[in-house]
């Protein structure tokens, strides 16, 4: 197991601690259910993962969800919605990451991101038929939605959903990107080094 440097603990506490305000600063895009909101909180941690790897990214979006819990807590009383989207942050950052190691071009980045999005799209709406859904129902102590109801759900809510936040993400991103990508690509060949 790879161990971090001082500097790479400090980055990845502070990256953490931006992606959880960036967190709280969610937003809904109004065709959408109520509950799915936008943020920007994976932002740090592809960051996080481009300049120090790949399980600093996953321990930006473990700790940011691990600060929201203790700070918001949750409707269920268990953190469903924070262990999802902690899943789903890792779907989007680490393909990312690995196309973006592969093709070290902005093209390669845009295509990381566009790959990201896809698969954390596809693989959400199945977790959210078999898993997530069915546990909100459980532990909000409400009435299961059948079959049918779920798949309408997620064909109309949740998918369309996660493909336009991963593509409004990857918009964000490329447009920090294109500023920082010299300053990534040297952290990152450092911290390798180092």
């Amino acid at each position: 197991m790879k161990r971090f440097s001082v500097k790479a603990l400090v980055s990845i506490g502070m990256l953490s601690s931006i992606s959880y305000v960036l967190m709280l600063l969610n937003f809904p895009v109004p065709p959408f259910p109520q509950f799915l909101m936008i943020d920007f909180s994976d932002i740090p941690a592809l960051i996080a993962a481009l300049i120090f790897g790949p399980l600093a990214g996953i321990l930006v979006e473990l700790f940011k969800n691990i600060l929201d819990y203790f700070m918001t807590g949750s409707a269920t009383g268990v953190p469903v919605g924070h262990i999802s989207n902690f899943i789903a942050g890792t779907l989007f950052v680490l393909p990312t990451y690995y196309v973006y190691q592969k093709l070290k071009t902005r093209k390669g980045m845009t295509f990381g991101l566009v790959a990201g999005s896809i698969i954390m799209a596809v693989v959400m709406s199945i977790l959210n038929y078999f898993i997530i859904l069915p546990a909100y129902t459980f532990f909000l102590n409400t009435p299961a939605m059948s079959a049918p109801e779920m798949r309408t759900m997620i064909v109309t809510g949740i998918l369309p959903f996660n493909i336009v936040k991963g593509l409004i993400i990857t918009i964000v991103f490329m447009l920090i990107f294109a500023r920082m990508n010299a300053w990534i690509n040297k952290q990152g060949t450092y911290n390798n080094v180092a």
